[in-house]
C-alpha cells in the first residue's frame, strides 16, 4: 500500500485506548517528543500529509533552544542569534516558504557592513554580507595572501554547494554522475578544517579571522570537520538576519501551522519512557504524570543519549548501537549572561552585528585551554560572543533599555557536582555562579567599557540551566560534537534500529536553527517515503518580510507604528513610576 494511502487509512480509523490516568486517549499517527524546531518541522510535514500528530514538550513553552523568555518585561532568546540564507531563492527562505510559515515571519538584516565583528586581541575585522566584498576586504588587509585566499574561499563555497546539491539529484544518469558533481566534497570530506586551511592560508592572523565562526559549532579547527565549517561559513556569506520577536516568533509560526493542520502541541508534558511492544517496536509513550499515549510511530527530538538510554533503555539496544552511544562525544556547554542596560549602546560602538572576542593566538590551543580551564581562576573570560537583541530587532527597543546576550564556552566538568541538586540550589553553586557572572562582566567591559554601571537587570544561565530548560546531555549546546565521526554517514540516523522510532534535531543532520529544521524535514520524508524537497517545495503565496536593522527608511507603516507604540508605552510606564 502506498504511504499516503496508509496515512489516509490511519486517519480514518482511529482507535481509542485507555491511558493509566483513566481518561480515554486517542491513538495518534505520530507522537513527536520535544518541541524544538526539528520536532516542529517534522510535525508540520506529517500533519500536512494527513497524519494526526501530537508534539509533547516537557516545559511550559515550546521551542527548545529557540524559545523566548522575559525578564522584567524584556525578551531574550538563548539559542537564536542569527540566521542565514534568507534572501529570495536561498535555502532557508525556501525552507520557511515550503513549511508554510514565511508569511508570519519578519526578519531584520543585521549590519550589512559587519554582521560579524572580529576582535582578535587588538586586531579588528568586519565580515560584510557580500561574498565578493569579503574577498576584496581580506585581500586588501592581506595582500600577500591574495591568490590563496580567493582559492580557499571559493573552495568553501563550492564544497558547501555540492553538499546542498545532493537532495536535488534525481534520475539515473544524474545519480550516476554524482561522484563527479560532488568531487570537491568527496576530496575533502575526511579532513579537519585545520588540515585544509593550512594547505591554502599561510598568515596566522588571516587563518584566525577565517576560523572565527568556529564558535558556532563550538569546536576547534583541528577537530571540526571541514565540510561542517564550509557549510557554516557559506550559510552566512550573504549576511545574518534576526527574527522580529526573537526565536519565539519562529516557534509561534511553526506551532500555529501545526494547529491549522489539526495537530496538537502539549506543553508541561514530559515523556518518562517510550513504550515498547513486541519485536522491539515503539508503540507509544508514558508521560511523567503517569498517562500512556499510543501512536503508530514516535519521533524523538531529544539527543541520541537521552532518546536511547533514558527513554528506550539499554536492554532494547543492539551491541553495535550501544557501543556507538558510549563512544559519542557531545558538544561543549556554555555560560550565558542576559542583561538589560540603560545605556546608549550605539554611542558605545555597538550595532546590530555580533561581536566575537578571542585572543590573537593559536585557536586550537585556546579552545583546548577553554575546555581545561579552572573557572575560578582569572578575572575575566578571554573568549566571548556578544550580541545586542534590541539593535538587531528595532521593534523590541523601547527607547531607553537595551538587552544583550553574552556567551562563553565551557566544559561541563566544572558543573558535574551540581548536576543532581534539586530545585533549591546549594550556596556553593550560587557563589560559583556569582563568581562567573563577575568574570563575564569583566570580559564584557573590554568591548563595552562602563556597561557595569548601567545594568538594570542581569541573569546568568549555566550548564545546569541548559540541562533543566532544554534537556540536553551534559548541557551541550549543539548536540553531538561536530567532529569527523559525528556528521554525514557517521552521524546518528533519523530512522533508528527500533521499529517505528525516528530521530531528528541537531545531532542528526546539522545544528543551528536552519540545520535542525532541515533535519526535521528529512525525518518526515523518511517516514512518508519521499524526498525532503517534496515536502518543502517553496509556496509562491509565501514570502518572508526582510528589513534592515540599521536603516528604517524602508519600514512599512505597521512596523513604524509598532515601534512608536512600544516607546510610547515605555515612556508612560516610566512617568507613572516617577
Amino acid at each position: 500500500m502506498a504511504e499516503k494511502e496508509k496515512i489516509e487509512t490511519l486517519v480514518s480509523s482511529k482507535e481509542v485506548l485507555a491511558g493509566t490516568s483513566g481518561f480515554n486517549e486517542t491513538k495518534w499517527d505520530t507522537i513527536v517528543i520535544g518541541a524544538g524546531v526539528g520536532g516542529l518541522a517534522t510535525a508540520i510535514c506529517l500533519s500536512r500529509a494527513g497524519q494526526k500528530v501530537l508534539v509533547l514538550e516537557k516545559h511550559d513553552v515550546p521551542g527548545g533552544w529557540c524559545h523566548s523568555f522575559y525578564l522584567d518585561g524584556h525578551r531574550f532568546t538563548p539559542g537564536v542569534h542569527y540566521v542565514g540564507l534568507l534572501e529570495d531563492g536561498e535555502a532557508t527562505s525556501d525552507l520557511y516558504r515550503g513549511l508554510g510559515i514565511a508569511n508570519e515571519l519578519t526578519f531584520f538584516r543585521m549590519n550589512p557592513d559587519g554582521y560579524e565583528h572580529c576582535w582578535l586581541g587588538e586586531e579588528r575585522f568586519d565580515f560584510p554580507n557580500n561574498f565578493e566584498l569579503l574577498i576584496e576586504r581580506l585581500q586588501e588587509k592581506f595582500p600577500k595572501e591574495k591568490k590563496r585566499l580567493k582559492k580557499y574561499l571559493n573552495l568553501i563555497k563550492t564544497v558547501s554547494e555540492e553538499v546542498q546539491m545532493i537532495p536535488y539529484i534525481k534520475g539515473f544518469w544524474n545519480k550516476l554522475l554524482m561522484p563527479y558533481k560532488t568531487r570537491h566534497m568527496g576530496k575533502y570530506a575526511l579532513f579537519t578544517l585545520n588540515r585544509v586551511i593550512k594547505w591554502y592560508i599561510k598568515d596566522p592572523l588571516l587563518e584566525r579571522i577565517l576560523n572565527i565562526q568556529c564558535g558556532d559549532h563550538a569546536l576547534a579547527p583541528d577537530k571540526v570537520s571541514f565540510l561542517m565549517h564550509a557549510g557554516l561559513m557559506t550559510h552566512y556569506f550573504s549576511g545574518g538576519f534576526y527574527p522580529m520577536g526573537g526565536g519565539g516568533a519562529l516557534i509561534k509560526a511553526m506551532t500555529n501551522t501545526i494547529k491549522r493542520q489539526n495537530g496538537e502541541v502539549w506543553t508541561q508534558s514530559g515523556v518518562e519512557k517510550i513504550l515498547m511492544g513486541k519485536e522491539k517496536k515503539a508503540i507509544g509513550v508514558a508521560l511523567e504524570d503517569g498517562r500512556k499515549i499510543f501512536a503508530d510511530r514516535i519521533v524523538s527530538n531529544a539527543d541520541p543519549e537521552i532518546t536511547y538510554k533514558k527513554l528506550i533503555g539499554e536492554q532494547y539496544l543492539s551491541k553495535k548501537l550501544l557501543k556507538k552511544l558510549n563512544k559519542t562525544k557531545y558538544s561543549c556547554t556554555s555560560l550565558m549572561l542576559f542583561l538589560t542596560v540603560d545605556m546608549d549602546l550605539r554611542k558605545a560602538g555597538m550595532d546590530s552585528g555580533n561581536v566575537w572576542m578571542i585572543p590573537n593566538r593559536d585557536m586550537n590551543d585556546f579552545y583546548e585551554e577553554m575546555m581545561k580551564a579552572d573557572l575560578t581562576q582569572g578575572d575575566a573570560f578571554e573568549g566571548m560572543f556578544i550580541s545586542c537583541t534590541t539593535l538587531k530587532d528595532p521593534s523590541s527597543y523601547d527607547g531607553k533599555y537595551h538587552t544583550l546576550e553574552a556567551i562563553t564556552l565551557v566544559d561541563y566538568a566544572s558543573f558535574e557536582k551540581y548536576g543532581n541538586e534539586e530545585a533549591h540550589r546549594s550556596q556553593e553553586y550560587i557563589d560559583f555562579k556569582d563568581l562567573l557572572t563577575k568574570k563575564m562582566l569583566n570580559g564584557l567591559e573590554k568591548v563595552i567599557p562602563g556597561i557595569s554601571n548601567h545594568i538594570v537587570q542581569l541573569e546568568m544561565g549555566t550548564p545546569i540551566t541548559n540541562e533543566y530548560y532544554v534537556n540536553t546531555t551534559r548541557g551541550s549546546i549543539y548536540g553531538t560534537e561536530k567532529s569527523l565521526w559525528n556528521i554525514g554517514p557517521f552521524a546518528f540516523k533519523n530512522k533508528s534500529e527500533i521499529k517505528n522510532l525516528y530521530l531528528c534535531g541537531s545531532s542528526i543532520l546539522s545544528h543551528g536553527v536552519a540545520g535542525a529544521s532541515h533535519s526535521g524535514v528529512d525525518t518526515a520524508a523518511q517516514i512518508l517515503g519521499c524526498t525532503p524537497m517534496d515536502l518543502i517545495n517553496p509556496d509562491d503565496s509565501q514570502k518572508l518580510q526582510l528589513y534592515d536593522a540599521e536603516d528604517d527608511i524602508t519600514y512599512p507603516e505597521w512596523l513604524l507604528k509598532k515601534i512608536e507604540v512600544k516607546r510610547t508605552r515605555a515612556e508612560a510606564k516610566a512617568a507613572l513610576v516617577s
